[in-house]
């Protein structure tokens, strides 16, 4: 005879199997889709993202300068070059409508991570200017940077 007090019970190994099984199909609708889709924070790519040149560090504020000057640049091997949106944080565009600039971070003996990237116009007056203090891994756009 089989005991009925066991029948229809599901043990604890089924429920926490379940409950992993639907948080990683969460975890991967969210890496699939990103968390943009729900209003979250992202990329400029959403358009949602704004910072104006006040709230910026005064070495932002110098590499506009220096944009709009045409340069000298702080490292001029590396700034005023194609910056290629690999992490297709921004908006897409063609290849060479991006450029990248260093914002000076004090008391660090190399580039470090915040920069300035431009698009389009031409390279003393572009139509886009972003902002990124992460390396790249997000952005705010800087809607009056010429200003």
């Amino acid at each position: 005879m089989t005991d009925s007090s066991s029948r229809g019970r599901k043990g604890p190994t089924a429920v926490a199997s379940v409950a992993g099984l639907l948080l990683a199909a969460g975890a991967a609708y969210l890496g699939l889709y990103g968390f943009d889709s729900f209003g979250g924070s992202g990329g400029v790519a959403s358009g949602s993202d704004t910072c104006a040149m006040e709230t910026l560090p005064d070495e932002a504020h110098d590499t506009a300068a220096d944009i709009q000057a045409g340069g000298p640049y702080q490292f001029p091997e590396n700034d005023n070059t194609r910056f290629g949106n690999y992490e297709g944080v921004l908006p897409d565009e063609e290849l060479g409508y991006y450029r990248e600039y260093t914002v000076v971070t004090p008391g660090l003996d190399h580039r470090g991570e915040r920069r300035i990237v431009t698009g389009g116009g031409t390279e003393t007056d572009p139509e886009v200017w972003y902002y990124t203090d992460d390396h790249y891994e997000s952005f705010c756009e800087i809607p009056d940077a010429e200003t």
